[in-house]
């Protein structure tokens, strides 16, 4: 039989309260237990006395019969002094997920397009005012030879329909 210092909760809805129980690991959450040796309420301030009570001699007592606390029982008694806790080191925690670097690269890509496109306008700007009637004249005739398609498209639609 293997024990564990663990959480089991209480409290209402919303509301949560937690007794810090020695239980068989085997047994549910909000189970029977061996024994209650402390509470947390997650509701009171962190720098609260209230907020984690602990009775030190049965948690040590418990301890030094093999259980073994979940992840959070072992920083309250960390915090406590009863039992030294390894700090852990996630290197990865901070970064962001596949996902959500591809989401980044492409908002990146189309930045830099926009930025791209912006130049571009910029230096046509210039050259338009740097030499405007050498500009207009091939303008008007590209303009002239997009009406035209457009006009046959429309005059082969009408004879298609009639």
């Amino acid at each position: 039989m293997s024990i564990s210092i663990r959480l089991s909760r209480g409290g209402a809805k919303k509301r949560p309260y937690y007794r810090i129980v020695v239980a068989n690991s085997r047994s549910p959450r909000d189970g029977k237990y061996l024994e209650q040796i402390g509470t947390y309420n997650p509701l009171l301030a962190k720098d609260s006395p209230e907020r984690v009570k602990l009775v030190e001699d049965r948690a040590r007592y418990w301890l030094g019969v093999g259980a073994q606390p979940t992840d959070r029982v072992a920083r309250f008694l960390d915090a406590a002094g009863i039992k030294e806790r390894a700090a852990r080191n996630n290197p990865k925690k901070g970064e962001p997920g596949e996902k959500a670097k591809e989401r980044a690269e492409e908002r990146a890509a189309k930045i830099a397009e926009a930025e791209e496109a912006a130049r571009a306008a910029e230096e046509e700007a210039k050259a338009a005012a740097a030499a405007p009637a050498a500009e207009e004249a091939p303008a008007a005739e590209e303009a002239a030879a997009e009406e035209a398609p457009a006009a046959e498209e429309a005059a082969t639609e009408e004879q298609a329909e009639g």
